[in-house]
């Protein structure tokens, strides 16, 4: 063993161990328990708070919520009409059932082994509320039940006085109000807008719930009750997402006995598919094993239906993908003991819903093609442009060979610095903002498989413009000519050129402004290049902060401010340079930063969730009406400080 090793071996003592008590490995790594300290983070809390009060209605106790986004938009109350959480002591732990639950990981009435109630339950793992109130600086739990109305408030999950018997009370329920932490959390301000859909897609999946929203910001108060259900909830998704449907028909199937599995589909002429799968009212964005078993029996359901009626097609292999091109679905199960991948519960995993949903949705699904002979076959009619239309962009990418730079075929744009190579697979188009920072990547890039495209400025806005009116503009024009696929009716992924497009922009604000404008025209125009994984974002440094000899880069101010204190800690002298542009930065710094395989980082572009929450945050964005990115900015002026504007 070297002295080195010995040396740090002898510096771990059994004192260095540190144990984390009570709420304080919430406090420790939030993001084990909410996923992040972003906004997704930060709403996590409301639906752990709004499940709980859900589940009291799953299992028949309560039948109306209300949550209210106080006017701060930095605390929110939940309030439910069921039986109230237990204020009793406990036996064991002499703690009233409220502090239990609010103080006490994995305690809760919700694990199977009393008589509490909860058949169904989404809080499953008895750690939700009291997540809640260990990352919030306030919270105030009012219960109602028994006759008396009583009332506790904790501060970072402490309580701070004993359970106070405010006096009688007609009624029963629990009330749930708390603010964020903001020494946790990037910001404490609620977004409306992400409240509102999150209950109107409740209002639809327990269609017999009233849920009253009240936005004290903005006075407004909307109660919400949808008992037309999964049916109607389809409805809305295909007409928001204005996809024109295959026929008017729709398919429609519930099952009450054992598991409850509920389900409602429809073929669109989107190119998409586009899945809502929810388990005891959870929604779950990630799927899992329910919602592969609905894939599977819209799979076998077809299948059986084209075999069945001796449906021809000559020369043409349906596949799984093809089959399920443009479905719409909604999907949701309840059952005893849900599994989830962690805590968020983004994606069910108990094995035995895969073979449960497919037993159930085949059937049922095959029964309705056979009954609704026309529909079925629009539908089959559907599925076979889809699969012509996939082998006929197979055929063309294993024909078409990507074509060299001096080829007299293709008039490439005059500023596009093009590679070397002809392999699709290793090459990469990297798109920069100007053409002063064209020049550096020109010049730090291996040009053998790297591209380079500078761009002249802020591109197009494409929102709502056909591709007639897109190509116009002389930048796009260039940008879709590199690429090679054309676009809209004209795209032909057999034609791509380069295995990676990479959005290359200045790490402020305008360059932000314009990777969004190009995220908009690859998502509306070229949207197979996103889906097949070809579209990345570069991460160039923000600041350069020399410390000696030794050179470190950072992306964004945070990272910044967290290498200065620990810089400063140890009495290190440093010196900081804030880049304007991708242009300040010389060839070399560039190449080691950004182009390097090696040391670089991309993001790759994704839709998370399904494409009409894509579609409708881009409208909000880019659209012509002005009304949705003020309301955007003026309910986040807060977050913002003057120093951090780029004026």
């Amino acid at each position: 063993m070297s002295a080195l090793t010995a040396g740090r071996a002898a510096a771990y003592r059994t004192e260095d161990i540190q144990v984390l008590e009570g709420l304080e490995p919430v406090r420790k790594r939030p993001a084990m328990y909410i996923g992040g300290v972003d906004g997704k983070g930060l709403h996590h809390l409301t639906w752990e708070i709004l499940d709980n009060a859900v589940d009291e209605y799953i299992n028949g106790f309560a039948d109306h919520i209300t949550i209210t986004l106080h006017k701060s938009g930095h605390a929110i109350t939940v309030t439910d009409n069921g039986r109230g959480i237990p204020i009793d002591m406990h036996p064991k732990h002499k703690k009233t059932g409220l502090e239990l639950v609010l103080t006490v990981l994995h305690a809760g009435g919700k694990f199977g082994e009393s008589d509490s109630g909860y058949i169904n339950s989404g809080g499953l793992h008895g750690v939700g509320a009291s997540v809640v109130n260990a990352l919030s600086k306030k919270l105030v739990a009012t219960v109602r039940r028994d006759g008396f109305e009583y009332r506790q408030e904790y501060a970072n999950g402490t309580p701070l006085a004993k359970l106070e018997k405010v006096g009688p009370f007609r009624g029963h329920g629990t009330s749930i109000y708390f603010e964020p932490d903001d020494t946790i959390f990037k910001t404490v301000r609620f977004d409306p807008d992400t409240i509102k859909a999150r209950l109107e897609d409740t209002s639809f999946v327990h269609s017999g719930l009233k849920i009253t929203y009240k936005n004290e910001i903005s006075g407004e108060t909307v109660e919400l009750a949808n008992p037309g259900g999964l049916p109607a909830f389809l409805t809305k998704l295909v007409r928001d997402g204005q996809k024109p449907t295959v026929t008017e028909a729709a398919f429609a199937a519930a099952r009450e006995t054992g598991d409850r599995i509920e389900v409602a589909l429809q073929w669109t002429e989107s190119t998409d598919e586009v899945y809502r799968s929810y388990a005891n009212g959870i929604r779950t964005p990630q799927g899992g094993t329910h919602e592969n078993g609905l894939k599977s029996a819209l799979r076998k359901a077809v299948t059986s239906y084209i075999d069945t009626h001796d449906i021809k097609v000559k020369g043409l292999k349906i596949t799984a993908d093809d089959i399920r091109e443009g479905v719409v679905a909604v999907l949701s199960v309840f059952l005893r003991d849900p599994m989830f991948q962690s805590q968020t519960k983004d994606k069910l995993t108990n094995t035995e819903m895969e073979n449960a949903v497919d037993n159930f949705v085949r059937p049922a699904l095959e029964a309705w093609l056979n009954n609704n002979k026309t529909a079925a076959d629009a539908i089959v009619g559907r599925i076979v442009i889809a699969a012509r239309m996939r082998e006929a962009s197979r055929a063309a990418k294993e024909e078409v060979k990507r074509k060299a730079p001096g080829s007299k075929r293709l008039s490439l744009p005059g500023k596009l610095a093009d590679c070397k190579s002809t392999d699709r697979d290793e090459t990469e188009l990297f798109i920069v903002e100007g053409d002063s920072a064209g020049g550096s990547a020109k010049q730090g890039r291996n040009n053998n498989t790297q591209a380079v495209l500078p761009l002249r400025g802020k591109i197009l806005n494409c929102e709502g413009l056909g591709a007639a009116k897109v190509l116009t503009n002389q930048e796009i024009a260039d940008l879709v000519t590199a690429i090679g696929t054309g676009i809209g009716e004209k795209f032909n992924y057999g034609n791509l050129r380069y295995g990676k497009i990479i959005l290359l922009m200045d790490a402020d604000a305008d360059g932000c402004h314009i990777t969004t404008l190009m995220l908009d025209f690859l998502f509306r125009h070229m949207r197979s290049l996103i889906d097949q994984g070809h579209v990345f974002i570069g991460q160039p440094p923000l600041y350069r902060v020399n410390v000696g000899k030794d050179i470190h880069w950072v992306q964004n101010d945070q990272a910044k401010e967290e290498l200065l204190e620990k810089l400063q800690k140890a009495n290190r002298k440093f010196e900081v340079t804030r880049f304007k542009g991708l242009g300040e930065m010389d060839a070399r710094d560039l190449a080691a930063t950004t182009l390097d395989r090696r040391t670089r980082t991309l993001l790759k572009v994704k839709v998370e969730g399904d494409y009409l929450e894509t579609d409708r945050t881009f409208v909000d964005l880019l659209g012509k009406d002005a009304a949705a990115r003020y309301k955007f900015i003026m309910e986040r002026a807060e977050q913002t400080v003057a120093e951090e504007l780029d004026v």
